[in-house]
C-alpha cells in the first residue's frame, strides 16, 4: 500500500486518497477511501448523470473509462482496472462499515433512484467484492446487478463467499486484459473516443436496451444454485 501512495502521489498534484460518501448497511451512509484516480480539478456530474442514463435504460453498465475519459490522472486507468484503488476500504472493514465480500456501496444520489424492491441491496454490509463483480460487472446491466445482489444475500454462506473471493482474482486479471487492449486500441485512434459530458447518444432507448425479463429470471436462478 505504500508503494501504491508513493506512485499516486507522484503521479499528479494533490492529495494520496479520495474520500467518497456512500450508502451502507440499512441504508446508513459512511465514507470510503479510494486512491484517487482522477485530477484534482475533475468533476462528478459527468458520472452522475451518465450513471443516470444507464440506470434508466438498463443498459450494460460500460465505465466511462472505456471512452478515454479525460479526467484520470496518470496511472489511473491501471489502479482502476485493478481494482487496487479501493485497497484503502479495508479500513472500512477493519472498522465494520464493510465487509470483504458483499454488494458494492453505491452513492446516496444513485440510492435516491432506487426502486423499493431494489432498495433490499443494503440489507446486507457492502463489500469489497462480490457475485456481481465476478459476473461480469460492466457487462450486465443495472437491473441484473440488483439481482445478483439480492440471490447473494438470500444464499449467504462462508464456502459462497470464499468462491467469490478466489475467482476475483481471475475476474480481476480479464479486466486488465480488456483495459490494456482499449489503451491500446485508443492511442492507435481505431476505435474509442473521448466521451462527452453525458452520452445520450451512446445509450438505445429503454425499448431497444432492455433486458428480456426471462434473463433477470435466469442469473437469480442460477446465483440461488451457488
Amino acid at each position: 500500500m505504500l508503494l501504491l501512495m508513493l506512485l499516486t502521489r507522484m503521479a499528479s498534484r494533490g492529495p494520496v486518497f479520495y474520500r467518497q460518501k456512500r450508502v451502507g448497511l440499512d441504508g446508513k451512509h459512511f465514507f470510503i477511501w479510494k486512491f484517487r484516480t482522477m485530477k484534482v480539478s475533475a468533476e462528478t456530474q459527468t458520472h452522475e448523470r451518465y450513471f443516470q442514463e444507464l440506470m434508466r435504460n438498463d443498459c450494460p453498465m460500460t465505465k466511462l473509462d472505456a471512452y478515454g475519459d479525460e479526467r484520470l490522472a496518470p496511472f489511473g486507468r491501471i489502479l482502476r482496472a485493478s481494482g487496487l484503488d479501493e485497497l484503502p476500504q479495508i479500513f472500512n472493514v477493519l472498522c465494520g462499515e464493510m465487509s470483504l465480500v458483499g454488494p458494492r456501496p453505491c452513492t446516496p444520489n444513485e440510492f435516491a433512484h432506487y426502486e423499493p424492491w431494489q432498495r433490499e441491496r443494503v440489507n446486507g454490509l457492502p463489500g469489497l467484492t462480490g457475485y456481481w463483480q465476478i459476473n461480469g460487472k460492466n457487462k450486465t446491466t443495472f437491473n441484473e446487478m440488483i439481482v445478483m445482489d439480492l440471490s447473494y444475500l438470500k444464499n449467504l454462506s462462508l464456502f459462497l463467499d470464499l468462491k467469490i473471493m478466489f475467482k476475483t482474482f481471475s475476474a480481476v486479471a480479464e479486466q486488465l486484459v480488456e483495459s490494456r487492449g482499449r489503451a491500446q486500441n485508443n492511442g492507435r485512434g481505431d476505435t474509442l473516443r473521448a466521451a462527452p459530458p453525458i452520452l445520450p447518444t451512446l445509450v438505445k432507448s429503454p425499448r431497444e436496451s432492455l433486458r428480456p425479463r426471462t434473463t433477470i429470471l435466469r442469473l437469480a436462478k442460477s446465483a440461488s444454485k451457488l
